[in-house]
């Protein structure tokens, strides 16, 4: 049985193509696969996906690491289109 989070992680993957992480096996994967910089918060996210996954710690610590760990390498979806819509509505302001 998918070790469920409470709701989904919204990241952007690939070309910019969004994708709901709603598992904790999916989550570990993302990071697993992750060819970005591996700072802390990636060493901090694995940790906590592989407790998770081992039944040592919650899966909502879990998920509260991978979203912080998304946060910072600005593939969390939710953040990233609202700072786009951001910056689409500052160059569209009149000069002047």
């Amino acid at each position: 049985m998918q070790k469920r989070f409470d709701r989904p992680v919204s990241i952007f993957v690939g070309l910019g193509f969004p994708r709901d992480i709603d598992t904790l096996l999916d989550a570990f994967h993302v990071l697993t696969e992750w060819t970005g910089s591996r700072g802390a918060d990636h060493a901090q996210a694995s940790a906590s996906c592989r407790e998770a996954l081992a039944g040592r710690i919650e899966m909502s610590q879990a998920r509260e690491d991978f979203e912080t760990f998304a946060r910072n390498h600005d593939i969390l979806a939710s953040e990233a289109l609202a700072l786009t819509a951001a910056r689409h509505a500052r160059e569209r302001q009149p000069v002047g």
